[in-house]
């Protein structure tokens, strides 16, 4: 990576801010998922080790500008503390004299954690004022937070020029070594999966990695726009309209490329994604007028899987059905089992983003057999669709 890391920084006895990623759930007071929290771990223990004085930044939730109880990051705090065995301290803000005052009585190899970030609207708007308070509380900067990072906020872009120096963490620094390398030279086969809802979401990633996959997987309701584009009748099937043409035309560029862009040929029909009494399997041209793709098919499935097991590379990012209700997510989950039998049979280099991904793989048991697990959901398109992520862009050159 271009960029410094923490490695290359001189914490000892000095205060390091870190940017980390604990957006996440909290009900009644209760950490419902540490994933985040504990993928920033060995930053965090790195700079203790190395006797930094260690402050987190974090945003949590919306809660539009202001200081609100339910965003407050105690029971982040709480939690962290007992991952660490041993006292992370909070904040009663992030910014202004008690922060200032919190931050002075840190002793070596201590941590504190800020209050939301966005309980104050100059974060998302980078204010640059906001920026130089949050950069006076740290002699060093790391940005640990990849989730974040296609963000230009103050404490992901404009806190870096106002301080020496500034390095990635060990979660940012694997995440862009992952996914730069899969873009830049994959082992091949390439193999792309994508799924979820939207074409749009995804145009420019499709277009880009049209430029260097050898094969493209397209599941979910996406899949229904492109199926249209050909002039397939789909039923009541989730289509954007507008993007048919769009996806027509990203089929031709993938004929052109000699990209193998494939989409299901057959699929989960039913009235609705209440419907599961009424789940059956249909070929695609085969859908009735009155009832929804709702997940690919058994002869897709082994369709897919095939090109999977083959794939030295692997990205996916998206759902191939409703993975939320059965028996519609059937389809997410033999792929996810395809990824990790390719990883394991093939060493194939498996990369899984998106937040339904994510949850198969973990659900299924599958995670420890998958290469890496991004932790970034917009971040990850982004860097997908070629984009330069600025939380990335704005720190020290190595």
């Amino acid at each position: 990576m271009s960029k410094l890391s923490i490695r290359d920084l001189d914490v000892r006895g000095k205060r390091v801010l870190i940017r980390v990623d604990f957006n996440v759930p909290v009900e009644e007071g209760r950490v419902t998922d540490d994933t985040r929290i504990a993928a920033a771990i060995p930053t965090i223990q790195y700079a203790t080790d190395k006797g930094a004085r260690v402050i987190l930044a974090s945003h949590l939730g919306r809660p539009k500008g202001r200081p609100d109880p339910k965003y407050s990051l105690r029971p982040v705090a709480e939690h962290l503390s007992a991952l660490l065995g041993r006292e992370v301290r909070l904040a009663p803000d992030c910014v202004g004299p008690e922060a200032a005052t919190a931050v002075a009585e840190l002793r070596d190899g201590d941590i504190l954690l800020l209050e939301n970030l966005r309980f104050h609207p100059e974060e998302e708007a980078n204010d640059p004022a906001f920026a130089e308070q949050l950069a006076s509380l740290c002699d060093l900067y790391v940005n640990d937070a990849f989730g974040t990072a296609h963000r230009a906020h103050a404490s992901t872009e404009g806190v870096t020029h106002f301080v020496r120096q500034s390095g990635a963490g060990f979660l940012m620094d694997k995440e862009l070594r992952y996914l730069g390398e899969a873009l830049a030279a994959p082992r091949r086969p390439f193999v792309v999966i994508l799924g979820g809802a939207k074409v749009s979401d995804k145009i420019q990633v499709i277009e880009n990695l049209l430029k260097s996959a050898d094969a493209v997987l397209i599941g979910g309701a996406m899949a229904y726009t492109f199926l249209k584009g050909r002039g397939v009748g789909v039923g009541r099937s989730l289509v954007e309209d507008d993007k048919t043409e769009l996806a027509a035309e990203l089929e031709v560029r993938a004929r052109e490329r000699g990209v193998d862009l494939r989409l299901p040929s057959d699929h989960v029909v039913a009235t609705g994604p209440e419907d599961a009494a009424g789940a059956r399997t249909v070929a695609v041209t085969a859908t009735p007028a009155e009832e929804m793709g709702l997940d690919i098919g058994d002869k897709t499935q082994a369709e897919y899987r095939d090109v999977i097991l083959k794939a030295g590379t692997i990205i996916w990012n998206g759902p191939m059905g409703m993975f939320e209700r059965q028996p519609f997510d059937r389809g997410t989950r033999a792929v996810a089992e395809a990824v990790a039998e390719a990883s394991e049979k093939n060493n194939a280099t498996s990369i899984v983003g998106g937040g339904d991904s994510v949850a198969a793989v973990g659900e299924a048991g599958l995670a420890g057999r998958i290469t890496h697990i991004s932790t970034g959901g917009g971040a990850t398109l982004e860097l997908l669709a070629g984009d330069i992520l600025p939380g990335v862009a704005a720190l020290t050159e190595n």
